[in-house]
């Protein structure tokens, strides 16, 4: 940990040793200036002022908290040996170790950070059911374990709890091995031998850990700047590998590169050097810190040359330890626009901080993601309880992603969205409520005449994957719908009500200052793009979806949600929408047919509309159809597959040039990786319609649809 009084002292980093760092040269090898290490102690005294780092005091119990969790795995373990007849002397010897992994083992982690952690057992010890049937019976039987949630269907298959208030993500992997012994060296790549991809998987977070701090020039340089852009990300919106960003070990990694790069940089430098490098890297070539090796145990690695997969992936973060494996596969295509956009911020405001007309607060501003754009997807998740929601939501959660993948797909990505990883919380909900919320807007610079996108199928897709959670219980709801910036519930707030929106004058000012991405709205923490205020179209109303009647006796009942009946805009004499200016409206068909019972409304947000909106000249964003969504039934369904650009590849490592100190054109391509038509990808295009309908409950010759055509005469 930094303290305060440490900063004061001049920091005199070490010159690089010899040897090369990564797959190429460094950048430049020079060291920082005065300047340099007056901004350093800036930001680090800025982060301890911040609270990132813990007191002495949780450190401590942190390690109580490990060393009680590994006496219980190896109580557990000799429990098993025995019931299963081994002789006394394999009881004795009968083992399990508690490694960490993440942000713990990189030592990066703050006040009330999880630890991640990682069980090794013997080969008679499974994962199935001695894992998550047997351990998890005993810790659900302590006191000091509570939010006891086992995950054994994700990708890597993890137990949540907290024990005595620290939060704990427990891993299991059974290797090849009678006896597990004390010294057991995790970076052994003979671990891997005749175990499955899962174990593989829950091995690495390890294996990476360790290999990232053997690469790295300065461990201690490397840690302060992970910390801060772990923090920023944070704060940027950035930081969730879930929902298809990234998580704490694609920025290790990416922090870690460069390192590499500026071997002899303090951690101001290297905050400023990070962004110049990202902002200018062509993606999809790899970010890589070693050599990818191959090996005899078989297993698969990331070569986009053998594997048509791998091609598909727009932001391959490699992961160092065998087998080398792309730690940011989540990533899409909309949610890489989201941070390439952020990487632009940081790198304006760090240029601003090198010239003293910044200060380093200024970074961490928070983006102001309610303000930044017009539509939003809502996603209502509701339980009957606080247990039940915790593990419903987790479902839920984790799915996210694939509704911005769906939708992309089905719109050829004319249709952007920005998921925000953030949960929400209506407290006046009776029953316990999570909501998420998705930025919406349209990809521009591509004109289009007319043409319309059909995302029923889409809405359709995602509610059947989510209803293939096998825990399903009554009360487990699902609602999505779309809502207008204006018509934002109050409890996304901070203080409960929306910010004072700023003069048209004022806003101008503000965008005139700030950063754009290629004339697409700003996404910077001072507003992004503030407009006029709107007026209320109240001529168009919106309806929710109800669930099914069998359900209805089951579950808490949504609020404020109402019949889809087709409600239109020619009865009200409400001024239109300013951003709606240019585009008529008319009831395209109507379905008046109530679903059976109503509920009360509060759930409603623009869905169930038949509107037809036609642009006469304007290039804003028109309004949204939506939809309403509940879940109806523990419907089994092939999930949706996720569809990426496709990239072919041919990896050779990195090819940023030596001893250059600004990245030129060809600075940051990370290897020979073909990227044809990846820039085009990032760019904003035109005008989208888009055509969506009403859930269940209506006749297929009747639902309701809201169909949006928007014709661009720019």
């Amino acid at each position: 940990m930094v303290s305060s009084e440490g900063l004061s002292a001049p920091l005199s980093p070490p010159q690089a040793a010899a040897r090369q760092y990564g797959v190429t040269k460094p950048i430049s090898t020079a060291g920082p200036t005065e300047a340099d290490i007056q901004r350093t102690l800036e930001l680090e005294k800025f982060l301890v002022d911040a609270g990132l780092y813990e007191s002495k005091e949780d450190a401590d119990k942190r390690e109580e908290v490990l060393q009680r969790i590994g006496q219980i795995v190896k109580d557990w373990v000799k429990q098993l040996t025995r019931l299963r007849g081994y002789t006394d002397q394999m009881v004795e010897d009968a083992n399990a170790l508690i490694f960490t992994f993440g942000s713990y083992r990189l030592g990066v982690h703050g006040p009330g950070a999880d630890i991640d952690t990682l069980c090794v057992g013997p080969s008679y010890v499974n994962r199935e059911e001695d894992f998550f049937f047997i351990l998890h019976n005993i810790l659900a039987e302590m006191e000091e374990v509570t939010e006891l949630q086992p995950v054994p269907d994700a990708h890597v298959p993890v137990m949540k709890f907290q024990f005595d208030g620290i939060s704990i993500d427990l891993l299991y992997a059974s290797i090849s091995l009678l006896v597990v012994p004390e010294d057991l060296d995790i970076s052994d790549v003979s671990l891997l031998y005749d175990v499955d991809e899962p174990t593989v998987r829950s091995l690495n977070g390890c294996r990476v850990a360790d290999q990232i701090l053997k690469l790295v020039p300065n461990i201690e340089h490397f840690c302060t700047t992970l910390r801060c852009l772990k923090f920023w990300a944070k704060r940027r919106g950035v930081y969730s590998n879930v929902t298809g960003f990234l998580g704490g070990v694609n920025w290790a990694l990416l922090v870690a590169r460069v390192c590499q790069l500026y071997p002899n940089a303090v951690p101001s430098m290297l905050v400023s050097r990070f962004f110049r490098v990202y902002t200018q890297w062509r993606w999809p070539n790899p970010v890589m810190l070693c050599a990818i090796e191959e090996d005899e145990l078989g297993f698969s690695v990331w070569d986009p040359r053998k594997n048509p997969r791998d091609r598909t992936h727009h932001m391959p973060i490699i992961t160092p330890a065998y087998p080398c494996m792309n730690s940011s596969y989540n990533v899409s295509q909309s949610t890489l626009r989201v941070m390439v956009e952020q990487f632009r911020y940081g790198n304006k405001i760090c240029e601003e901080v090198e010239l003293n007309k910044a200060r380093w607060c200024a970074l961490f501003e928070p983006y102001l993601f309610f303000e930044s754009y017009k539509n939003y997807l809502q996603v209502d998740i509701v339980a009957a309880d606080v247990d039940d929601l915790r593990a419903w939501k987790g479902w839920v959660e984790s799915r996210l992603r694939q509704l911005t993948l769906m939708i992309e797909r089905d719109t050829l990505g004319m249709l952007q969205c920005h998921p925000y990883p953030h949960e929400y919380v209506d407290t006046n909900k009776q029953c316990a409520h999570g909501a998420f919320f998705m930025g919406l807007q349209r990809k521009q610079r591509e004109k289009t005449q007319g043409q319309q996108f059909d995302i029923r199928g889409t809405v359709d897709e995602f509610r059947h994957s989510i209803n293939m959670y096998l825990f399903w219980k009554p009360g487990m709801e699902i609602y999505v719908s779309h809502v207008r910036r204006r018509q934002l519930p109050p409890y996304v707030f901070p203080d409960g009500c929306k910010r004072p929106r700023p003069s048209r004058i004022m806003a101008q000012q503000q965008a005139d200052k700030l950063p754009y991405y290629d004339g697409e709205v700003s996404m910077t923490g001072s507003g992004e793009r503030h407009l006029k205020r709107k007026k209320d179209l109240d001529g168009v109303d919106v309806n929710q979806v109800m669930p099914l009647e069998k359900r209805q006796s089951l579950s808490p009942q949504p609020r404020d949600s109402v019949s889809p009946v087709i409600i239109s805009d020619k009865a009200s004499s409400a001024s239109p929408d300013q951003s709606d200016k240019g585009f008529s409206m008319e009831v395209v068909e109507s379905n008046k047919r109530t679903l059976l019972g109503e509920t009360e409304p509060e759930y409603a947000s623009n869905s169930s509309t038949i509107t037809n909106v036609t642009s006469k000249g304007s290039c804003d964003d028109a309004g949204f159809g939506s939809v309403a969504v509940s879940s109806e039934g523990n419907t089994r369904s092939v999930e949706g597959s996720s569809v990426g650009s496709n990239n072919p590849g041919y990896l050779q490592g990195d090819v940023c040039e030596a001893d250059s100190e600004s990245l030129s054109d060809n600075g940051c391509g990370n290897g020979n990786l073909r990227q044809d038509g990846s820039q085009e990808a990032l760019e904003p295009n035109a005008a989208f319609g888009m055509l969506l309908n009403s859930n269940e409950g209506v006749n297929s010759e009747q639902k309701a649809v809201i169909r949006l055509s928007l014709t661009s005469t720019a």
